[in-house]
């Protein structure tokens, strides 16, 4: 079905734009009027190139957490919705977001409900914003629910700038060096191989680890074409098989699985959990529902099975608490603490300080990771470097010294 895109002037009297699916130019701009909007421009764009423009634009958790806070504060004040969400698809510079609020507010002036309109654009708003949304029109809490969802989408964003933040000085490092092998190994290495063989001759006898260095520079020499597109396959045949759901729990499984990256991975997830948790319930959310919710937003495959399974025990009557403790990932606190909250009628305020504790633990390991990384990847980079020296300079004097000798 062909897509539209408009300029309209909406019932209050703002402009707002974006894209309609429609069967033809004369419905989209009858759908258009029907909602009280004038039309000032509907035009049929490329399919193709519009698929290619909505998914290569992003909506930043940073701009979600103000859209959050300031439809929160509107509605709070007493700001009719569509009038809100008008404001802020006119306030907003993301062009694609701009065009998924107008899209809600279109729809929210045609009667379908908040968060029904705002499930239509899964890549900017998950399931777990969507379901909270709900409760909260549900509830007639709304406003209060929009806080709660600007200080998780905060959390969230927080946890993963620590860990990009973490992770950026190795990653150099590691390209660097691998670009510095490879080039020491098709520029450097054949000219030091030709200087021994002036030296010594086609049969002088070398240290093993320099023919070692001198036979891997041949072979990249050789075969740098097929290397790169053999990378290329398996990183791209990786990409694709972790996409799939048996890809992607083993995935997951391997992840858990490392020494210290498995602990982290972890410790995320339980904190993800317990503050989505925490905010579902407090949201008055039924406890399967939030498990099911949860479960799909703690990022992990292994660890949303667990909880799945876990749900269906408390579906056959089983304490929530109880089953927690016996989930081979979920510490054991984690479930006593659950357990404190059924009998005191508190999930809510007890799960918050989990997700508290667990987030600062989550902050002091990645800082320590970090202080150590930095000085193990310098020692890797500096015994590659030596290595290669070792290999080079050691035939170079030794048969300079038995020429002169």
């Amino acid at each position: 079905m062909p897509q539209f895109s408009y300029n309209i002037i909406s019932k209050d009297g703002h402009k707002s734009s974006g894209l309609l699916t429609s069967p033809s130019r004369e419905a989209a701009v009858e759908s258009l009027r029907s909602q009280g909007a004038k039309p000032l421009s509907v035009r049929e764009v490329n399919t193709k190139k519009t698929k290619f423009t909505l998914s290569s634009h992003k909506v930043k958790l940073r701009e979600l957490v103000i859209f959050t806070r300031e439809l929160s504060t509107m509605i709070d004040a007493g700001v009719p919705l569509p009038r809100g969400l008008g404001t802020l698809a006119d306030q907003t510079e993301n062009k694609y977001f701009k065009g998924v609020i107008s899209g809600i507010n279109r729809d929210i002036e045609s009667g379908v409900p908040l968060a029904d309109a705002m499930a239509k654009y899964p890549n900017v708003f998950s399931s777990v914003y969507v379901n909270m949304i709900r409760a909260g029109e549900a509830g007639g809490i709304l406003d209060d629910i929009l806080k709660r969802l600007a200080t998780q989408v905060e959390k969230d964003s927080a946890i993963r700038q620590k860990i990009h933040s973490a992770m950026a000085y190795p990653v150099v490092i590691l390209t660097v060096t691998v670009i510095a092998f490879f080039g020491i190994m098709i520029f450097i290495m054949p000219k030091i191989a030709k200087i021994i063989n002036d030296l010594g001759g086609p049969g002088a006898q070398l240290p093993i680890y320099s023919r070692i260095m001198l036979s891997t520079s041949a072979f990249v020499q050789k075969n740098i074409i097929f290397i790169l597109i053999f990378s290329v396959a398996v990183s791209w045949a990786f990409r694709r098989y972790i996409k799939t759901e048996k890809g992607k729990y083993r995935w997951h499984s391997f992840l858990l699985k490392l020494p210290v990256l498995g602990k982290i991975i972890a410790k995320i997830a339980i904190a993800r959990f317990s503050r989505t948790f925490a905010s579902l319930m407090g949201s008055g959310v039924s406890v399967l529902e939030s498990l099911e919710v949860t479960s799909k937003a703690v990022g992990n495959k292994v660890i949303q099975k667990e909880l799945m399974d876990v749900a269906q025990a408390v579906k056959n009557g089983q304490p929530l608490g109880k089953q927690l403790s016996a989930a081979p990932f979920f510490p054991p606190i984690v479930g006593q603490m659950m357990s404190v909250g059924e009998e005191t009628g508190k999930i809510d305020q007890i799960l918050l300080k989990v997700a508290d504790f667990y987030e600062e633990e989550v902050d002091a390991v990645i800082d320590s990771l970090a202080s150590i990384i930095e000085p193990v990847m310098i020692i890797i980079l500096g015994a590659l470097v030596g290595m290669i020296a070792a290999s080079v300079m050691g035939p170079i004097a030794g048969l300079s010294k038995n020429i002169g000798g």
